[in-house]
Protein backbone atom coordinates (compact mmCIF):
# COMPACT_ATOMS: atom_id res chain seq x y z
CA UNK A 1 0.00 0.00 0.00
CA UNK A 2 1.92 2.89 -1.61
CA UNK A 3 1.52 6.16 1.06
CA UNK A 4 2.39 9.60 0.54
CA UNK A 5 2.87 12.17 2.66
CA UNK A 6 2.53 15.85 0.36
CA UNK A 7 3.44 19.67 1.97
CA UNK A 8 4.74 18.24 5.36
CA UNK A 9 7.61 19.91 7.22
CA UNK A 10 9.76 17.04 7.20
CA UNK A 11 12.37 16.60 10.29
CA UNK A 12 14.88 14.21 8.29
CA UNK A 13 17.44 13.83 11.13
CA UNK A 14 19.30 13.89 7.74
CA UNK A 15 22.70 16.30 8.62
CA UNK A 16 22.85 17.51 5.28
CA UNK A 17 19.04 18.23 4.55
CA UNK A 18 17.63 18.67 8.55
CA UNK A 19 14.36 20.07 7.96
CA UNK A 20 12.66 20.51 4.59
CA UNK A 21 9.32 22.48 4.70
CA UNK A 22 6.59 21.28 2.21
CA UNK A 23 7.93 18.09 1.22
CA UNK A 24 6.70 14.88 -0.45
CA UNK A 25 7.37 11.28 1.78
CA UNK A 26 6.64 8.37 -0.24
CA UNK A 27 6.45 5.49 1.52
CA UNK A 28 5.98 1.72 0.17
CA UNK A 29 6.00 -1.74 2.31
CA UNK A 30 8.03 -1.33 5.34
CA UNK A 31 10.41 1.46 3.44
CA UNK A 32 10.67 4.98 2.77
CA UNK A 33 11.10 5.50 -0.97
CA UNK A 34 11.53 9.21 -2.23
CA UNK A 35 12.27 12.72 -0.19
CA UNK A 36 12.23 15.39 -1.87
CA UNK A 37 10.47 18.92 -2.22
CA UNK A 38 8.69 17.60 -5.61
CA UNK A 39 5.68 15.37 -5.96
CA UNK A 40 7.02 11.62 -6.67
CA UNK A 41 5.88 9.90 -9.98
CA UNK A 42 3.43 6.67 -9.64
CA UNK A 43 -0.11 6.08 -7.81
CA UNK A 44 -0.38 6.02 -4.07
CA UNK A 45 -3.30 4.24 -1.97
CA UNK A 46 -3.50 6.91 0.02
CA UNK A 47 -2.70 10.99 0.67
CA UNK A 48 -1.85 12.55 3.61
CA UNK A 49 -2.07 15.97 3.86
CA UNK A 50 0.68 17.26 6.18
CA UNK A 51 0.19 20.83 5.33
CA UNK A 52 0.81 22.55 9.49
CA UNK A 53 2.30 19.70 10.40
CA UNK A 54 5.52 17.84 10.98
CA UNK A 55 6.77 14.60 10.42
CA UNK A 56 9.51 13.26 12.16
CA UNK A 57 11.05 9.75 12.67
CA UNK A 58 9.53 8.16 15.46
CA UNK A 59 11.16 7.92 19.11
CA UNK A 60 13.33 5.24 20.14
CA UNK A 61 12.80 4.63 23.48
CA UNK A 62 16.22 3.21 24.35
CA UNK A 63 15.87 1.29 27.79
CA UNK A 64 12.37 0.38 29.19
CA UNK A 65 10.37 -1.87 31.33
CA UNK A 66 7.46 -1.58 29.43
CA UNK A 67 5.05 -4.06 31.87
CA UNK A 68 5.99 -1.89 34.97
CA UNK A 69 2.89 0.08 33.63
CA UNK A 70 0.87 -1.45 36.29
CA UNK A 71 2.73 0.40 39.04
CA UNK A 72 2.30 4.06 37.96
CA UNK A 73 3.08 5.80 40.92
CA UNK A 74 3.73 3.14 43.23
CA UNK A 75 6.37 3.43 46.03
CA UNK A 76 6.96 6.70 45.26
CA UNK A 77 9.18 9.14 47.48
CA UNK A 78 12.00 6.66 47.67
CA UNK A 79 15.72 6.50 46.36
CA UNK A 80 16.28 3.62 44.10
CA UNK A 81 16.94 0.52 46.52
CA UNK A 82 14.05 1.27 48.94
CA UNK A 83 12.19 1.45 46.06
CA UNK A 84 12.91 -1.76 44.28
CA UNK A 85 13.70 -3.91 48.09
CA UNK A 86 10.35 -2.70 49.39
CA UNK A 87 7.94 -1.91 46.31
CA UNK A 88 9.12 -3.48 43.38
CA UNK A 89 10.21 -6.59 43.86
CA UNK A 90 7.69 -7.51 46.49
CA UNK A 91 4.86 -6.37 43.72
CA UNK A 92 6.54 -8.32 41.01
CA UNK A 93 6.86 -11.55 42.75
CA UNK A 94 2.93 -11.66 42.05
CA UNK A 95 3.17 -11.03 38.45
CA UNK A 96 1.61 -13.74 36.05
CA UNK A 97 1.41 -14.00 32.14
CA UNK A 98 -1.78 -12.30 32.32
CA UNK A 99 -0.64 -9.37 34.51
CA UNK A 100 2.90 -8.90 32.16
CA UNK A 101 0.38 -8.86 28.91
CA UNK A 102 -2.16 -6.24 30.35
CA UNK A 103 0.75 -4.13 31.75
CA UNK A 104 2.84 -4.75 28.07
CA UNK A 105 -0.70 -3.26 26.59
CA UNK A 106 -1.19 -0.21 28.15
CA UNK A 107 2.41 0.41 28.22
CA UNK A 108 2.15 0.13 24.61
CA UNK A 109 -0.18 1.51 23.99
CA UNK A 110 0.83 4.97 25.91
CA UNK A 111 4.37 4.73 23.76
CA UNK A 112 2.34 4.77 20.61
CA UNK A 113 0.15 7.57 20.85
CA UNK A 114 3.15 9.49 22.00
CA UNK A 115 4.89 8.84 19.20
CA UNK A 116 7.31 5.86 20.01
CA UNK A 117 7.65 3.32 17.28
CA UNK A 118 10.93 1.15 18.92
CA UNK A 119 11.85 0.33 22.17
CA UNK A 120 14.87 -1.64 23.94
CA UNK A 121 12.35 -3.31 26.91
CA UNK A 122 14.04 -5.60 29.30
CA UNK A 123 11.68 -7.51 31.79
CA UNK A 124 10.65 -10.78 32.97
CA UNK A 125 8.48 -13.08 31.18
CA UNK A 126 9.36 -11.52 28.24
CA UNK A 127 7.70 -14.22 25.35
CA UNK A 128 4.68 -12.84 26.85
CA UNK A 129 6.06 -9.17 26.05
CA UNK A 130 6.89 -10.51 23.07
CA UNK A 131 3.63 -11.81 21.83
CA UNK A 132 1.77 -8.28 23.03
CA UNK A 133 4.91 -6.35 20.74
CA UNK A 134 3.79 -8.59 18.15
CA UNK A 135 0.40 -7.34 17.92
CA UNK A 136 0.83 -3.66 18.36
CA UNK A 137 3.29 -3.39 16.02
CA UNK A 138 5.88 -1.45 17.14
CA UNK A 139 9.62 -2.92 17.18
CA UNK A 140 11.30 -4.00 19.99
CA UNK A 141 14.59 -5.60 21.11
CA UNK A 142 13.45 -7.71 23.83
CA UNK A 143 15.48 -9.27 27.00
CA UNK A 144 15.18 -10.89 30.16
CA UNK A 145 17.58 -9.25 32.26
CA UNK A 146 19.77 -11.84 34.02
CA UNK A 147 19.39 -12.13 37.80
CA UNK A 148 21.00 -14.42 40.09
CA UNK A 149 20.58 -13.64 43.95
CA UNK A 150 22.84 -17.37 45.34
CA UNK A 151 26.16 -18.14 45.54
CA UNK A 152 28.81 -17.39 43.17
CA UNK A 153 29.93 -20.93 43.77
CA UNK A 154 26.70 -22.90 43.35
CA UNK A 155 25.74 -21.03 40.19
CA UNK A 156 25.28 -23.07 37.03
CA UNK A 157 22.28 -22.45 33.97
CA UNK A 158 20.44 -25.17 35.65
CA UNK A 159 19.96 -23.15 39.14
CA UNK A 160 19.46 -19.56 37.47
CA UNK A 161 15.93 -19.28 35.38
CA UNK A 162 17.44 -16.48 33.39
CA UNK A 163 19.77 -18.92 31.36
CA UNK A 164 16.91 -21.19 30.04
CA UNK A 165 14.68 -17.61 29.56
CA UNK A 166 17.55 -16.43 27.44
CA UNK A 167 17.62 -19.63 25.29
CA UNK A 168 13.99 -19.91 25.00
CA UNK A 169 13.39 -16.40 24.08
CA UNK A 170 16.12 -16.51 21.39
CA UNK A 171 14.89 -19.56 19.63
CA UNK A 172 11.20 -18.91 19.73
CA UNK A 173 10.91 -14.59 18.90
CA UNK A 174 14.53 -13.61 17.43
CA UNK A 175 13.92 -12.16 13.77
CA UNK A 176 10.12 -12.61 14.14
CA UNK A 177 7.54 -10.51 12.66
CA UNK A 178 9.98 -9.88 10.06
CA UNK A 179 12.64 -8.57 12.26
CA UNK A 180 9.81 -7.03 14.26
CA UNK A 181 11.37 -8.58 17.35
CA UNK A 182 15.11 -8.88 18.01
CA UNK A 183 16.60 -10.58 20.89
CA UNK A 184 19.20 -9.08 23.16
CA UNK A 185 21.65 -11.02 26.13
CA UNK A 186 20.91 -8.91 29.25
CA UNK A 187 21.85 -8.78 32.61
CA UNK A 188 19.72 -6.98 35.45
CA UNK A 189 22.80 -5.06 36.62
CA UNK A 190 26.43 -6.19 38.51
CA UNK A 191 24.46 -5.69 41.75
CA UNK A 192 21.86 -8.47 41.56
CA UNK A 193 23.91 -10.81 40.05
CA UNK A 194 27.57 -12.27 40.10
CA UNK A 195 30.59 -13.51 37.62
CA UNK A 196 29.43 -17.02 36.37
CA UNK A 197 26.90 -15.41 35.10
CA UNK A 198 28.12 -12.48 33.59
CA UNK A 199 30.34 -15.18 31.76
CA UNK A 200 27.26 -17.52 31.01
CA UNK A 201 25.16 -14.48 29.30
CA UNK A 202 28.67 -13.33 27.46
CA UNK A 203 29.39 -16.30 25.98
CA UNK A 204 25.77 -16.85 24.92
CA UNK A 205 25.70 -12.98 23.26
CA UNK A 206 29.23 -13.99 21.89
CA UNK A 207 27.70 -17.68 20.52
CA UNK A 208 24.47 -15.63 18.41
CA UNK A 209 26.06 -12.01 17.84
CA UNK A 210 23.99 -10.34 20.41
CA UNK A 211 24.14 -7.02 21.65
CA UNK A 212 23.51 -6.65 25.81
CA UNK A 213 21.72 -4.74 27.74
CA UNK A 214 22.92 -4.03 31.09
CA UNK A 215 21.99 -0.99 34.13
CA UNK A 216 25.11 0.37 34.80
CA UNK A 217 26.48 2.66 37.25
CA UNK A 218 22.85 4.00 38.16
CA UNK A 219 23.42 5.18 41.60
CA UNK A 220 26.41 6.98 43.41
CA UNK A 221 25.95 3.88 46.30
CA UNK A 222 26.14 1.09 43.44
CA UNK A 223 28.97 2.33 41.93
CA UNK A 224 31.04 2.69 45.06
CA UNK A 225 30.04 -0.76 46.51
CA UNK A 226 31.83 -2.47 43.43
CA UNK A 227 34.61 -0.91 43.31
CA UNK A 228 34.94 -1.75 46.84
CA UNK A 229 33.85 -5.13 46.22
CA UNK A 230 35.85 -6.02 43.51
CA UNK A 231 38.24 -3.36 42.92
CA UNK A 232 37.16 -2.08 39.75
CA UNK A 233 33.95 -0.39 38.35
CA UNK A 234 30.66 -1.89 37.24
CA UNK A 235 31.69 -1.86 33.66
CA UNK A 236 34.82 -3.05 33.69
CA UNK A 237 34.06 -6.05 35.79
CA UNK A 238 31.38 -7.15 33.13
CA UNK A 239 33.73 -6.58 30.10
CA UNK A 240 36.59 -8.57 31.90
CA UNK A 241 33.85 -11.19 31.55
CA UNK A 242 33.16 -9.93 27.96
CA UNK A 243 29.66 -8.71 28.54
CA UNK A 244 30.38 -5.86 26.14
CA UNK A 245 32.22 -8.08 23.52
CA UNK A 246 29.32 -7.17 20.90
CA UNK A 247 28.16 -3.44 22.23
CA UNK A 248 25.26 -2.99 23.71
CA UNK A 249 23.18 -0.86 26.03
CA UNK A 250 24.45 0.90 29.00
CA UNK A 251 21.59 1.93 30.80
CA UNK A 252 21.63 5.28 32.95
CA UNK A 253 25.81 5.97 33.04
CA UNK A 254 25.07 8.40 35.99
CA UNK A 255 28.47 7.76 38.08
CA UNK A 256 31.24 6.30 35.14
CA UNK A 257 35.16 6.55 36.53
CA UNK A 258 38.50 5.56 35.37
CA UNK A 259 38.19 5.17 31.88
CA UNK A 260 34.72 3.76 31.53
CA UNK A 261 33.34 5.82 29.05
CA UNK A 262 36.44 5.52 27.08
CA UNK A 263 35.91 1.58 27.21
CA UNK A 264 32.17 1.87 26.22
CA UNK A 265 33.47 3.98 23.41
CA UNK A 266 35.49 1.02 22.42
CA UNK A 267 33.37 -1.57 23.06
CA UNK A 268 30.16 0.48 20.50
CA UNK A 269 28.23 0.58 24.10
CA UNK A 270 25.46 3.72 24.13
CA UNK A 271 24.81 5.32 26.89
CA UNK A 272 21.10 5.71 27.59
CA UNK A 273 20.01 8.63 29.64
CA UNK A 274 16.85 8.53 31.32
CA UNK A 275 16.82 11.86 32.70
CA UNK A 276 13.51 12.11 34.47
CA UNK A 277 13.56 8.73 36.53
CA UNK A 278 17.37 9.41 37.29
CA UNK A 279 15.62 12.62 39.54
CA UNK A 280 12.83 11.23 41.12
CA UNK A 281 14.77 8.37 42.10
CA UNK A 282 17.25 11.03 43.30
CA UNK A 283 20.01 9.00 41.76
CA UNK A 284 21.93 11.90 39.77
CA UNK A 285 22.63 13.65 36.12
CA UNK A 286 24.26 11.68 34.03
CA UNK A 287 27.40 13.89 31.93
CA UNK A 288 26.40 13.75 28.52
CA UNK A 289 28.68 16.29 27.66
CA UNK A 290 31.73 13.95 29.31
CA UNK A 291 30.19 10.96 27.26
CA UNK A 292 30.04 12.08 23.99
CA UNK A 293 33.19 14.27 23.95
CA UNK A 294 34.89 10.04 25.30
CA UNK A 295 33.40 9.04 22.06
CA UNK A 296 30.24 7.03 23.38
CA UNK A 297 26.82 7.02 21.49
CA UNK A 298 24.18 8.73 23.56
CA UNK A 299 20.70 7.89 23.46
CA UNK A 300 17.44 8.55 25.45
CA UNK A 301 14.62 6.43 27.52
CA UNK A 302 12.09 6.85 30.01
CA UNK A 303 12.67 3.63 32.45
CA UNK A 304 9.89 2.10 33.11
CA UNK A 305 6.55 3.92 34.20
CA UNK A 306 6.97 3.35 38.26
CA UNK A 307 10.11 5.36 38.23
CA UNK A 308 8.76 7.85 35.41
CA UNK A 309 5.78 8.04 35.61
CA UNK A 310 5.32 7.81 31.89
CA UNK A 311 6.79 7.23 28.82
CA UNK A 312 6.91 10.99 27.31
CA UNK A 313 10.22 10.95 25.07
CA UNK A 314 9.08 14.76 24.46
CA UNK A 315 9.76 15.37 28.58
CA UNK A 316 12.65 12.95 28.24
CA UNK A 317 14.30 15.24 25.38
CA UNK A 318 13.53 18.73 27.51
CA UNK A 319 14.17 17.37 30.79
CA UNK A 320 17.83 16.48 29.47
CA UNK A 321 18.91 19.73 28.08
CA UNK A 322 17.50 21.53 30.69
CA UNK A 323 19.18 19.41 33.56
CA UNK A 324 22.12 19.50 31.22
CA UNK A 325 22.58 23.31 31.28
CA UNK A 326 21.90 23.84 35.12
CA UNK A 327 24.60 20.88 35.92
CA UNK A 328 26.98 21.34 32.96
CA UNK A 329 25.79 24.53 30.79
CA UNK A 330 28.84 26.89 32.38
CA UNK A 331 31.66 24.35 31.33
CA UNK A 332 29.77 23.18 28.02
CA UNK A 333 27.02 25.70 26.72
CA UNK A 334 23.70 23.76 25.67
CA UNK A 335 22.75 20.50 24.11
CA UNK A 336 21.08 21.91 20.64
CA UNK A 337 17.85 20.87 19.42
CA UNK A 338 18.98 18.87 16.76
CA UNK A 339 21.37 16.62 19.66
CA UNK A 340 18.48 15.73 21.73
CA UNK A 341 16.40 15.17 18.91
CA UNK A 342 19.03 12.73 17.75
CA UNK A 343 19.29 10.92 21.27
CA UNK A 344 15.67 10.29 21.05
CA UNK A 345 15.66 9.19 17.48
CA UNK A 346 18.78 8.13 15.10
CA UNK A 347 20.99 7.26 18.19
CA UNK A 348 18.59 5.24 19.64
CA UNK A 349 17.98 3.20 16.43
CA UNK A 350 21.98 2.73 16.23
CA UNK A 351 22.03 1.17 19.65
CA UNK A 352 19.71 -1.11 18.98
CA UNK A 353 20.52 -1.96 15.49
CA UNK A 354 17.86 -0.67 13.71
CA UNK A 355 18.11 1.03 10.02
CA UNK A 356 15.36 3.78 11.28
CA UNK A 357 15.99 7.36 13.19
CA UNK A 358 15.92 9.04 9.77
CA UNK A 359 13.66 10.57 7.05
CA UNK A 360 15.78 8.99 3.71
CA UNK A 361 15.58 6.63 0.96
CA UNK A 362 16.27 2.89 2.28
CA UNK A 363 15.40 3.74 5.56
CA UNK A 364 12.36 1.72 8.32
CA UNK A 365 9.54 3.36 7.45
CA UNK A 366 9.22 4.74 11.19
CA UNK A 367 7.19 7.70 11.31
CA UNK A 368 5.18 9.97 13.41
CA UNK A 369 3.26 13.13 12.57
CA UNK A 370 2.88 16.02 14.75
CA UNK A 371 0.55 18.90 14.82
CA UNK A 372 2.04 22.16 14.67
CA UNK A 373 -1.56 23.80 14.47
CA UNK A 374 -1.89 23.24 17.88
CA UNK A 375 -2.05 26.40 20.01
CA UNK A 376 1.29 24.97 21.76
CA UNK A 377 3.42 24.94 18.39
CA UNK A 378 1.98 27.86 16.91
CA UNK A 379 4.18 30.32 16.10
CA UNK A 380 6.95 27.70 15.22
CA UNK A 381 9.64 29.84 14.71
CA UNK A 382 12.13 26.71 14.90
CA UNK A 383 10.85 23.08 14.07
CA UNK A 384 13.39 21.45 16.47
CA UNK A 385 13.05 23.86 18.92
CA UNK A 386 9.42 23.11 19.34
CA UNK A 387 9.67 19.61 19.61
CA UNK A 388 12.00 19.64 22.40
CA UNK A 389 10.64 22.33 24.25
CA UNK A 390 7.04 23.14 23.29
CA UNK A 391 5.44 19.64 22.16
CA UNK A 392 3.46 17.24 23.82
CA UNK A 393 2.33 13.61 23.41
CA UNK A 394 -1.38 14.84 22.83
CA UNK A 395 0.34 16.56 19.98
CA UNK A 396 0.74 13.44 18.13
CA UNK A 397 -1.61 12.70 15.42
CA UNK A 398 -0.22 9.48 13.53
CA UNK A 399 2.06 6.77 14.10
CA UNK A 400 3.59 4.66 11.30
CA UNK A 401 5.50 1.65 12.27
CA UNK A 402 7.53 -0.27 9.90
CA UNK A 403 5.06 1.56 7.22
CA UNK A 404 1.80 0.63 8.80
CA UNK A 405 -0.45 3.16 10.37
CA UNK A 406 -1.15 1.57 13.67
CA UNK A 407 -2.61 4.92 15.53
CA UNK A 408 -4.16 7.97 14.06
CA UNK A 409 -6.32 10.95 15.48
CA UNK A 410 -6.51 9.35 18.43
CA UNK A 411 -7.60 5.81 17.21
CA UNK A 412 -5.90 2.77 18.01
CA UNK A 413 -5.51 0.14 15.02
CA UNK A 414 -3.52 -2.59 16.34
CA UNK A 415 -4.72 -2.32 20.23
CA UNK A 416 -8.03 -2.96 22.17
CA UNK A 417 -7.74 -0.12 24.23
CA UNK A 418 -10.98 -0.52 26.49
CA UNK A 419 -10.05 -4.13 26.52
CA UNK A 420 -6.54 -3.60 28.41
CA UNK A 421 -8.26 -1.08 30.31
CA UNK A 422 -11.01 -3.96 32.24
CA UNK A 423 -7.95 -6.56 31.96
CA UNK A 424 -6.48 -3.94 34.39
CA UNK A 425 -8.98 -3.18 36.79
CA UNK A 426 -10.75 -6.59 36.62
CA UNK A 427 -7.89 -8.76 36.83
CA UNK A 428 -4.34 -7.31 37.13
CA UNK A 429 -4.54 -4.75 39.61
CA UNK A 430 -6.33 -6.99 42.57
CA UNK A 431 -4.01 -9.97 41.08
CA UNK A 432 -1.04 -7.73 42.54
CA UNK A 433 -2.34 -5.45 45.34
CA UNK A 434 -5.15 -7.29 46.41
Amino acid sequence: MPILFEHVTAVTMDRVNPVIPNAFVAVEGAKIVSVGTERPAGNFDRRIDGAGKVLMPGFVNAHTHVPMTLFRGYGGGCDLQHWLNDYIFPAEAKLDERCVAAGAALGLAEMIASGTTCVADMYMKTETVAKTVLESGISANLSCGAVYFGSPEDFSPEKCDDCENHIRLYENWHGAGDGQILVDASIHAEYTSCPPAWRWVAEFAQRHGLRTHVHVSETRSEHEKCVEKYGETPAQMLDKYGVWANGGIAAHCVYLSGGDAELFAKRGVTAVHNPVSNLKLMSGVAPLFFLRERGMNVALGTDGVASNNSHNMFEEMKMAALTQNWNFGEDHGQLSAADLLSMATVNGAKALGRDAGVIAPGKTADLILVDFTMENLFPCHDAMENLVYSAAPSNVVMNMARGKIIYENGQFLTLDLEKIRAEIENYALPHIFG
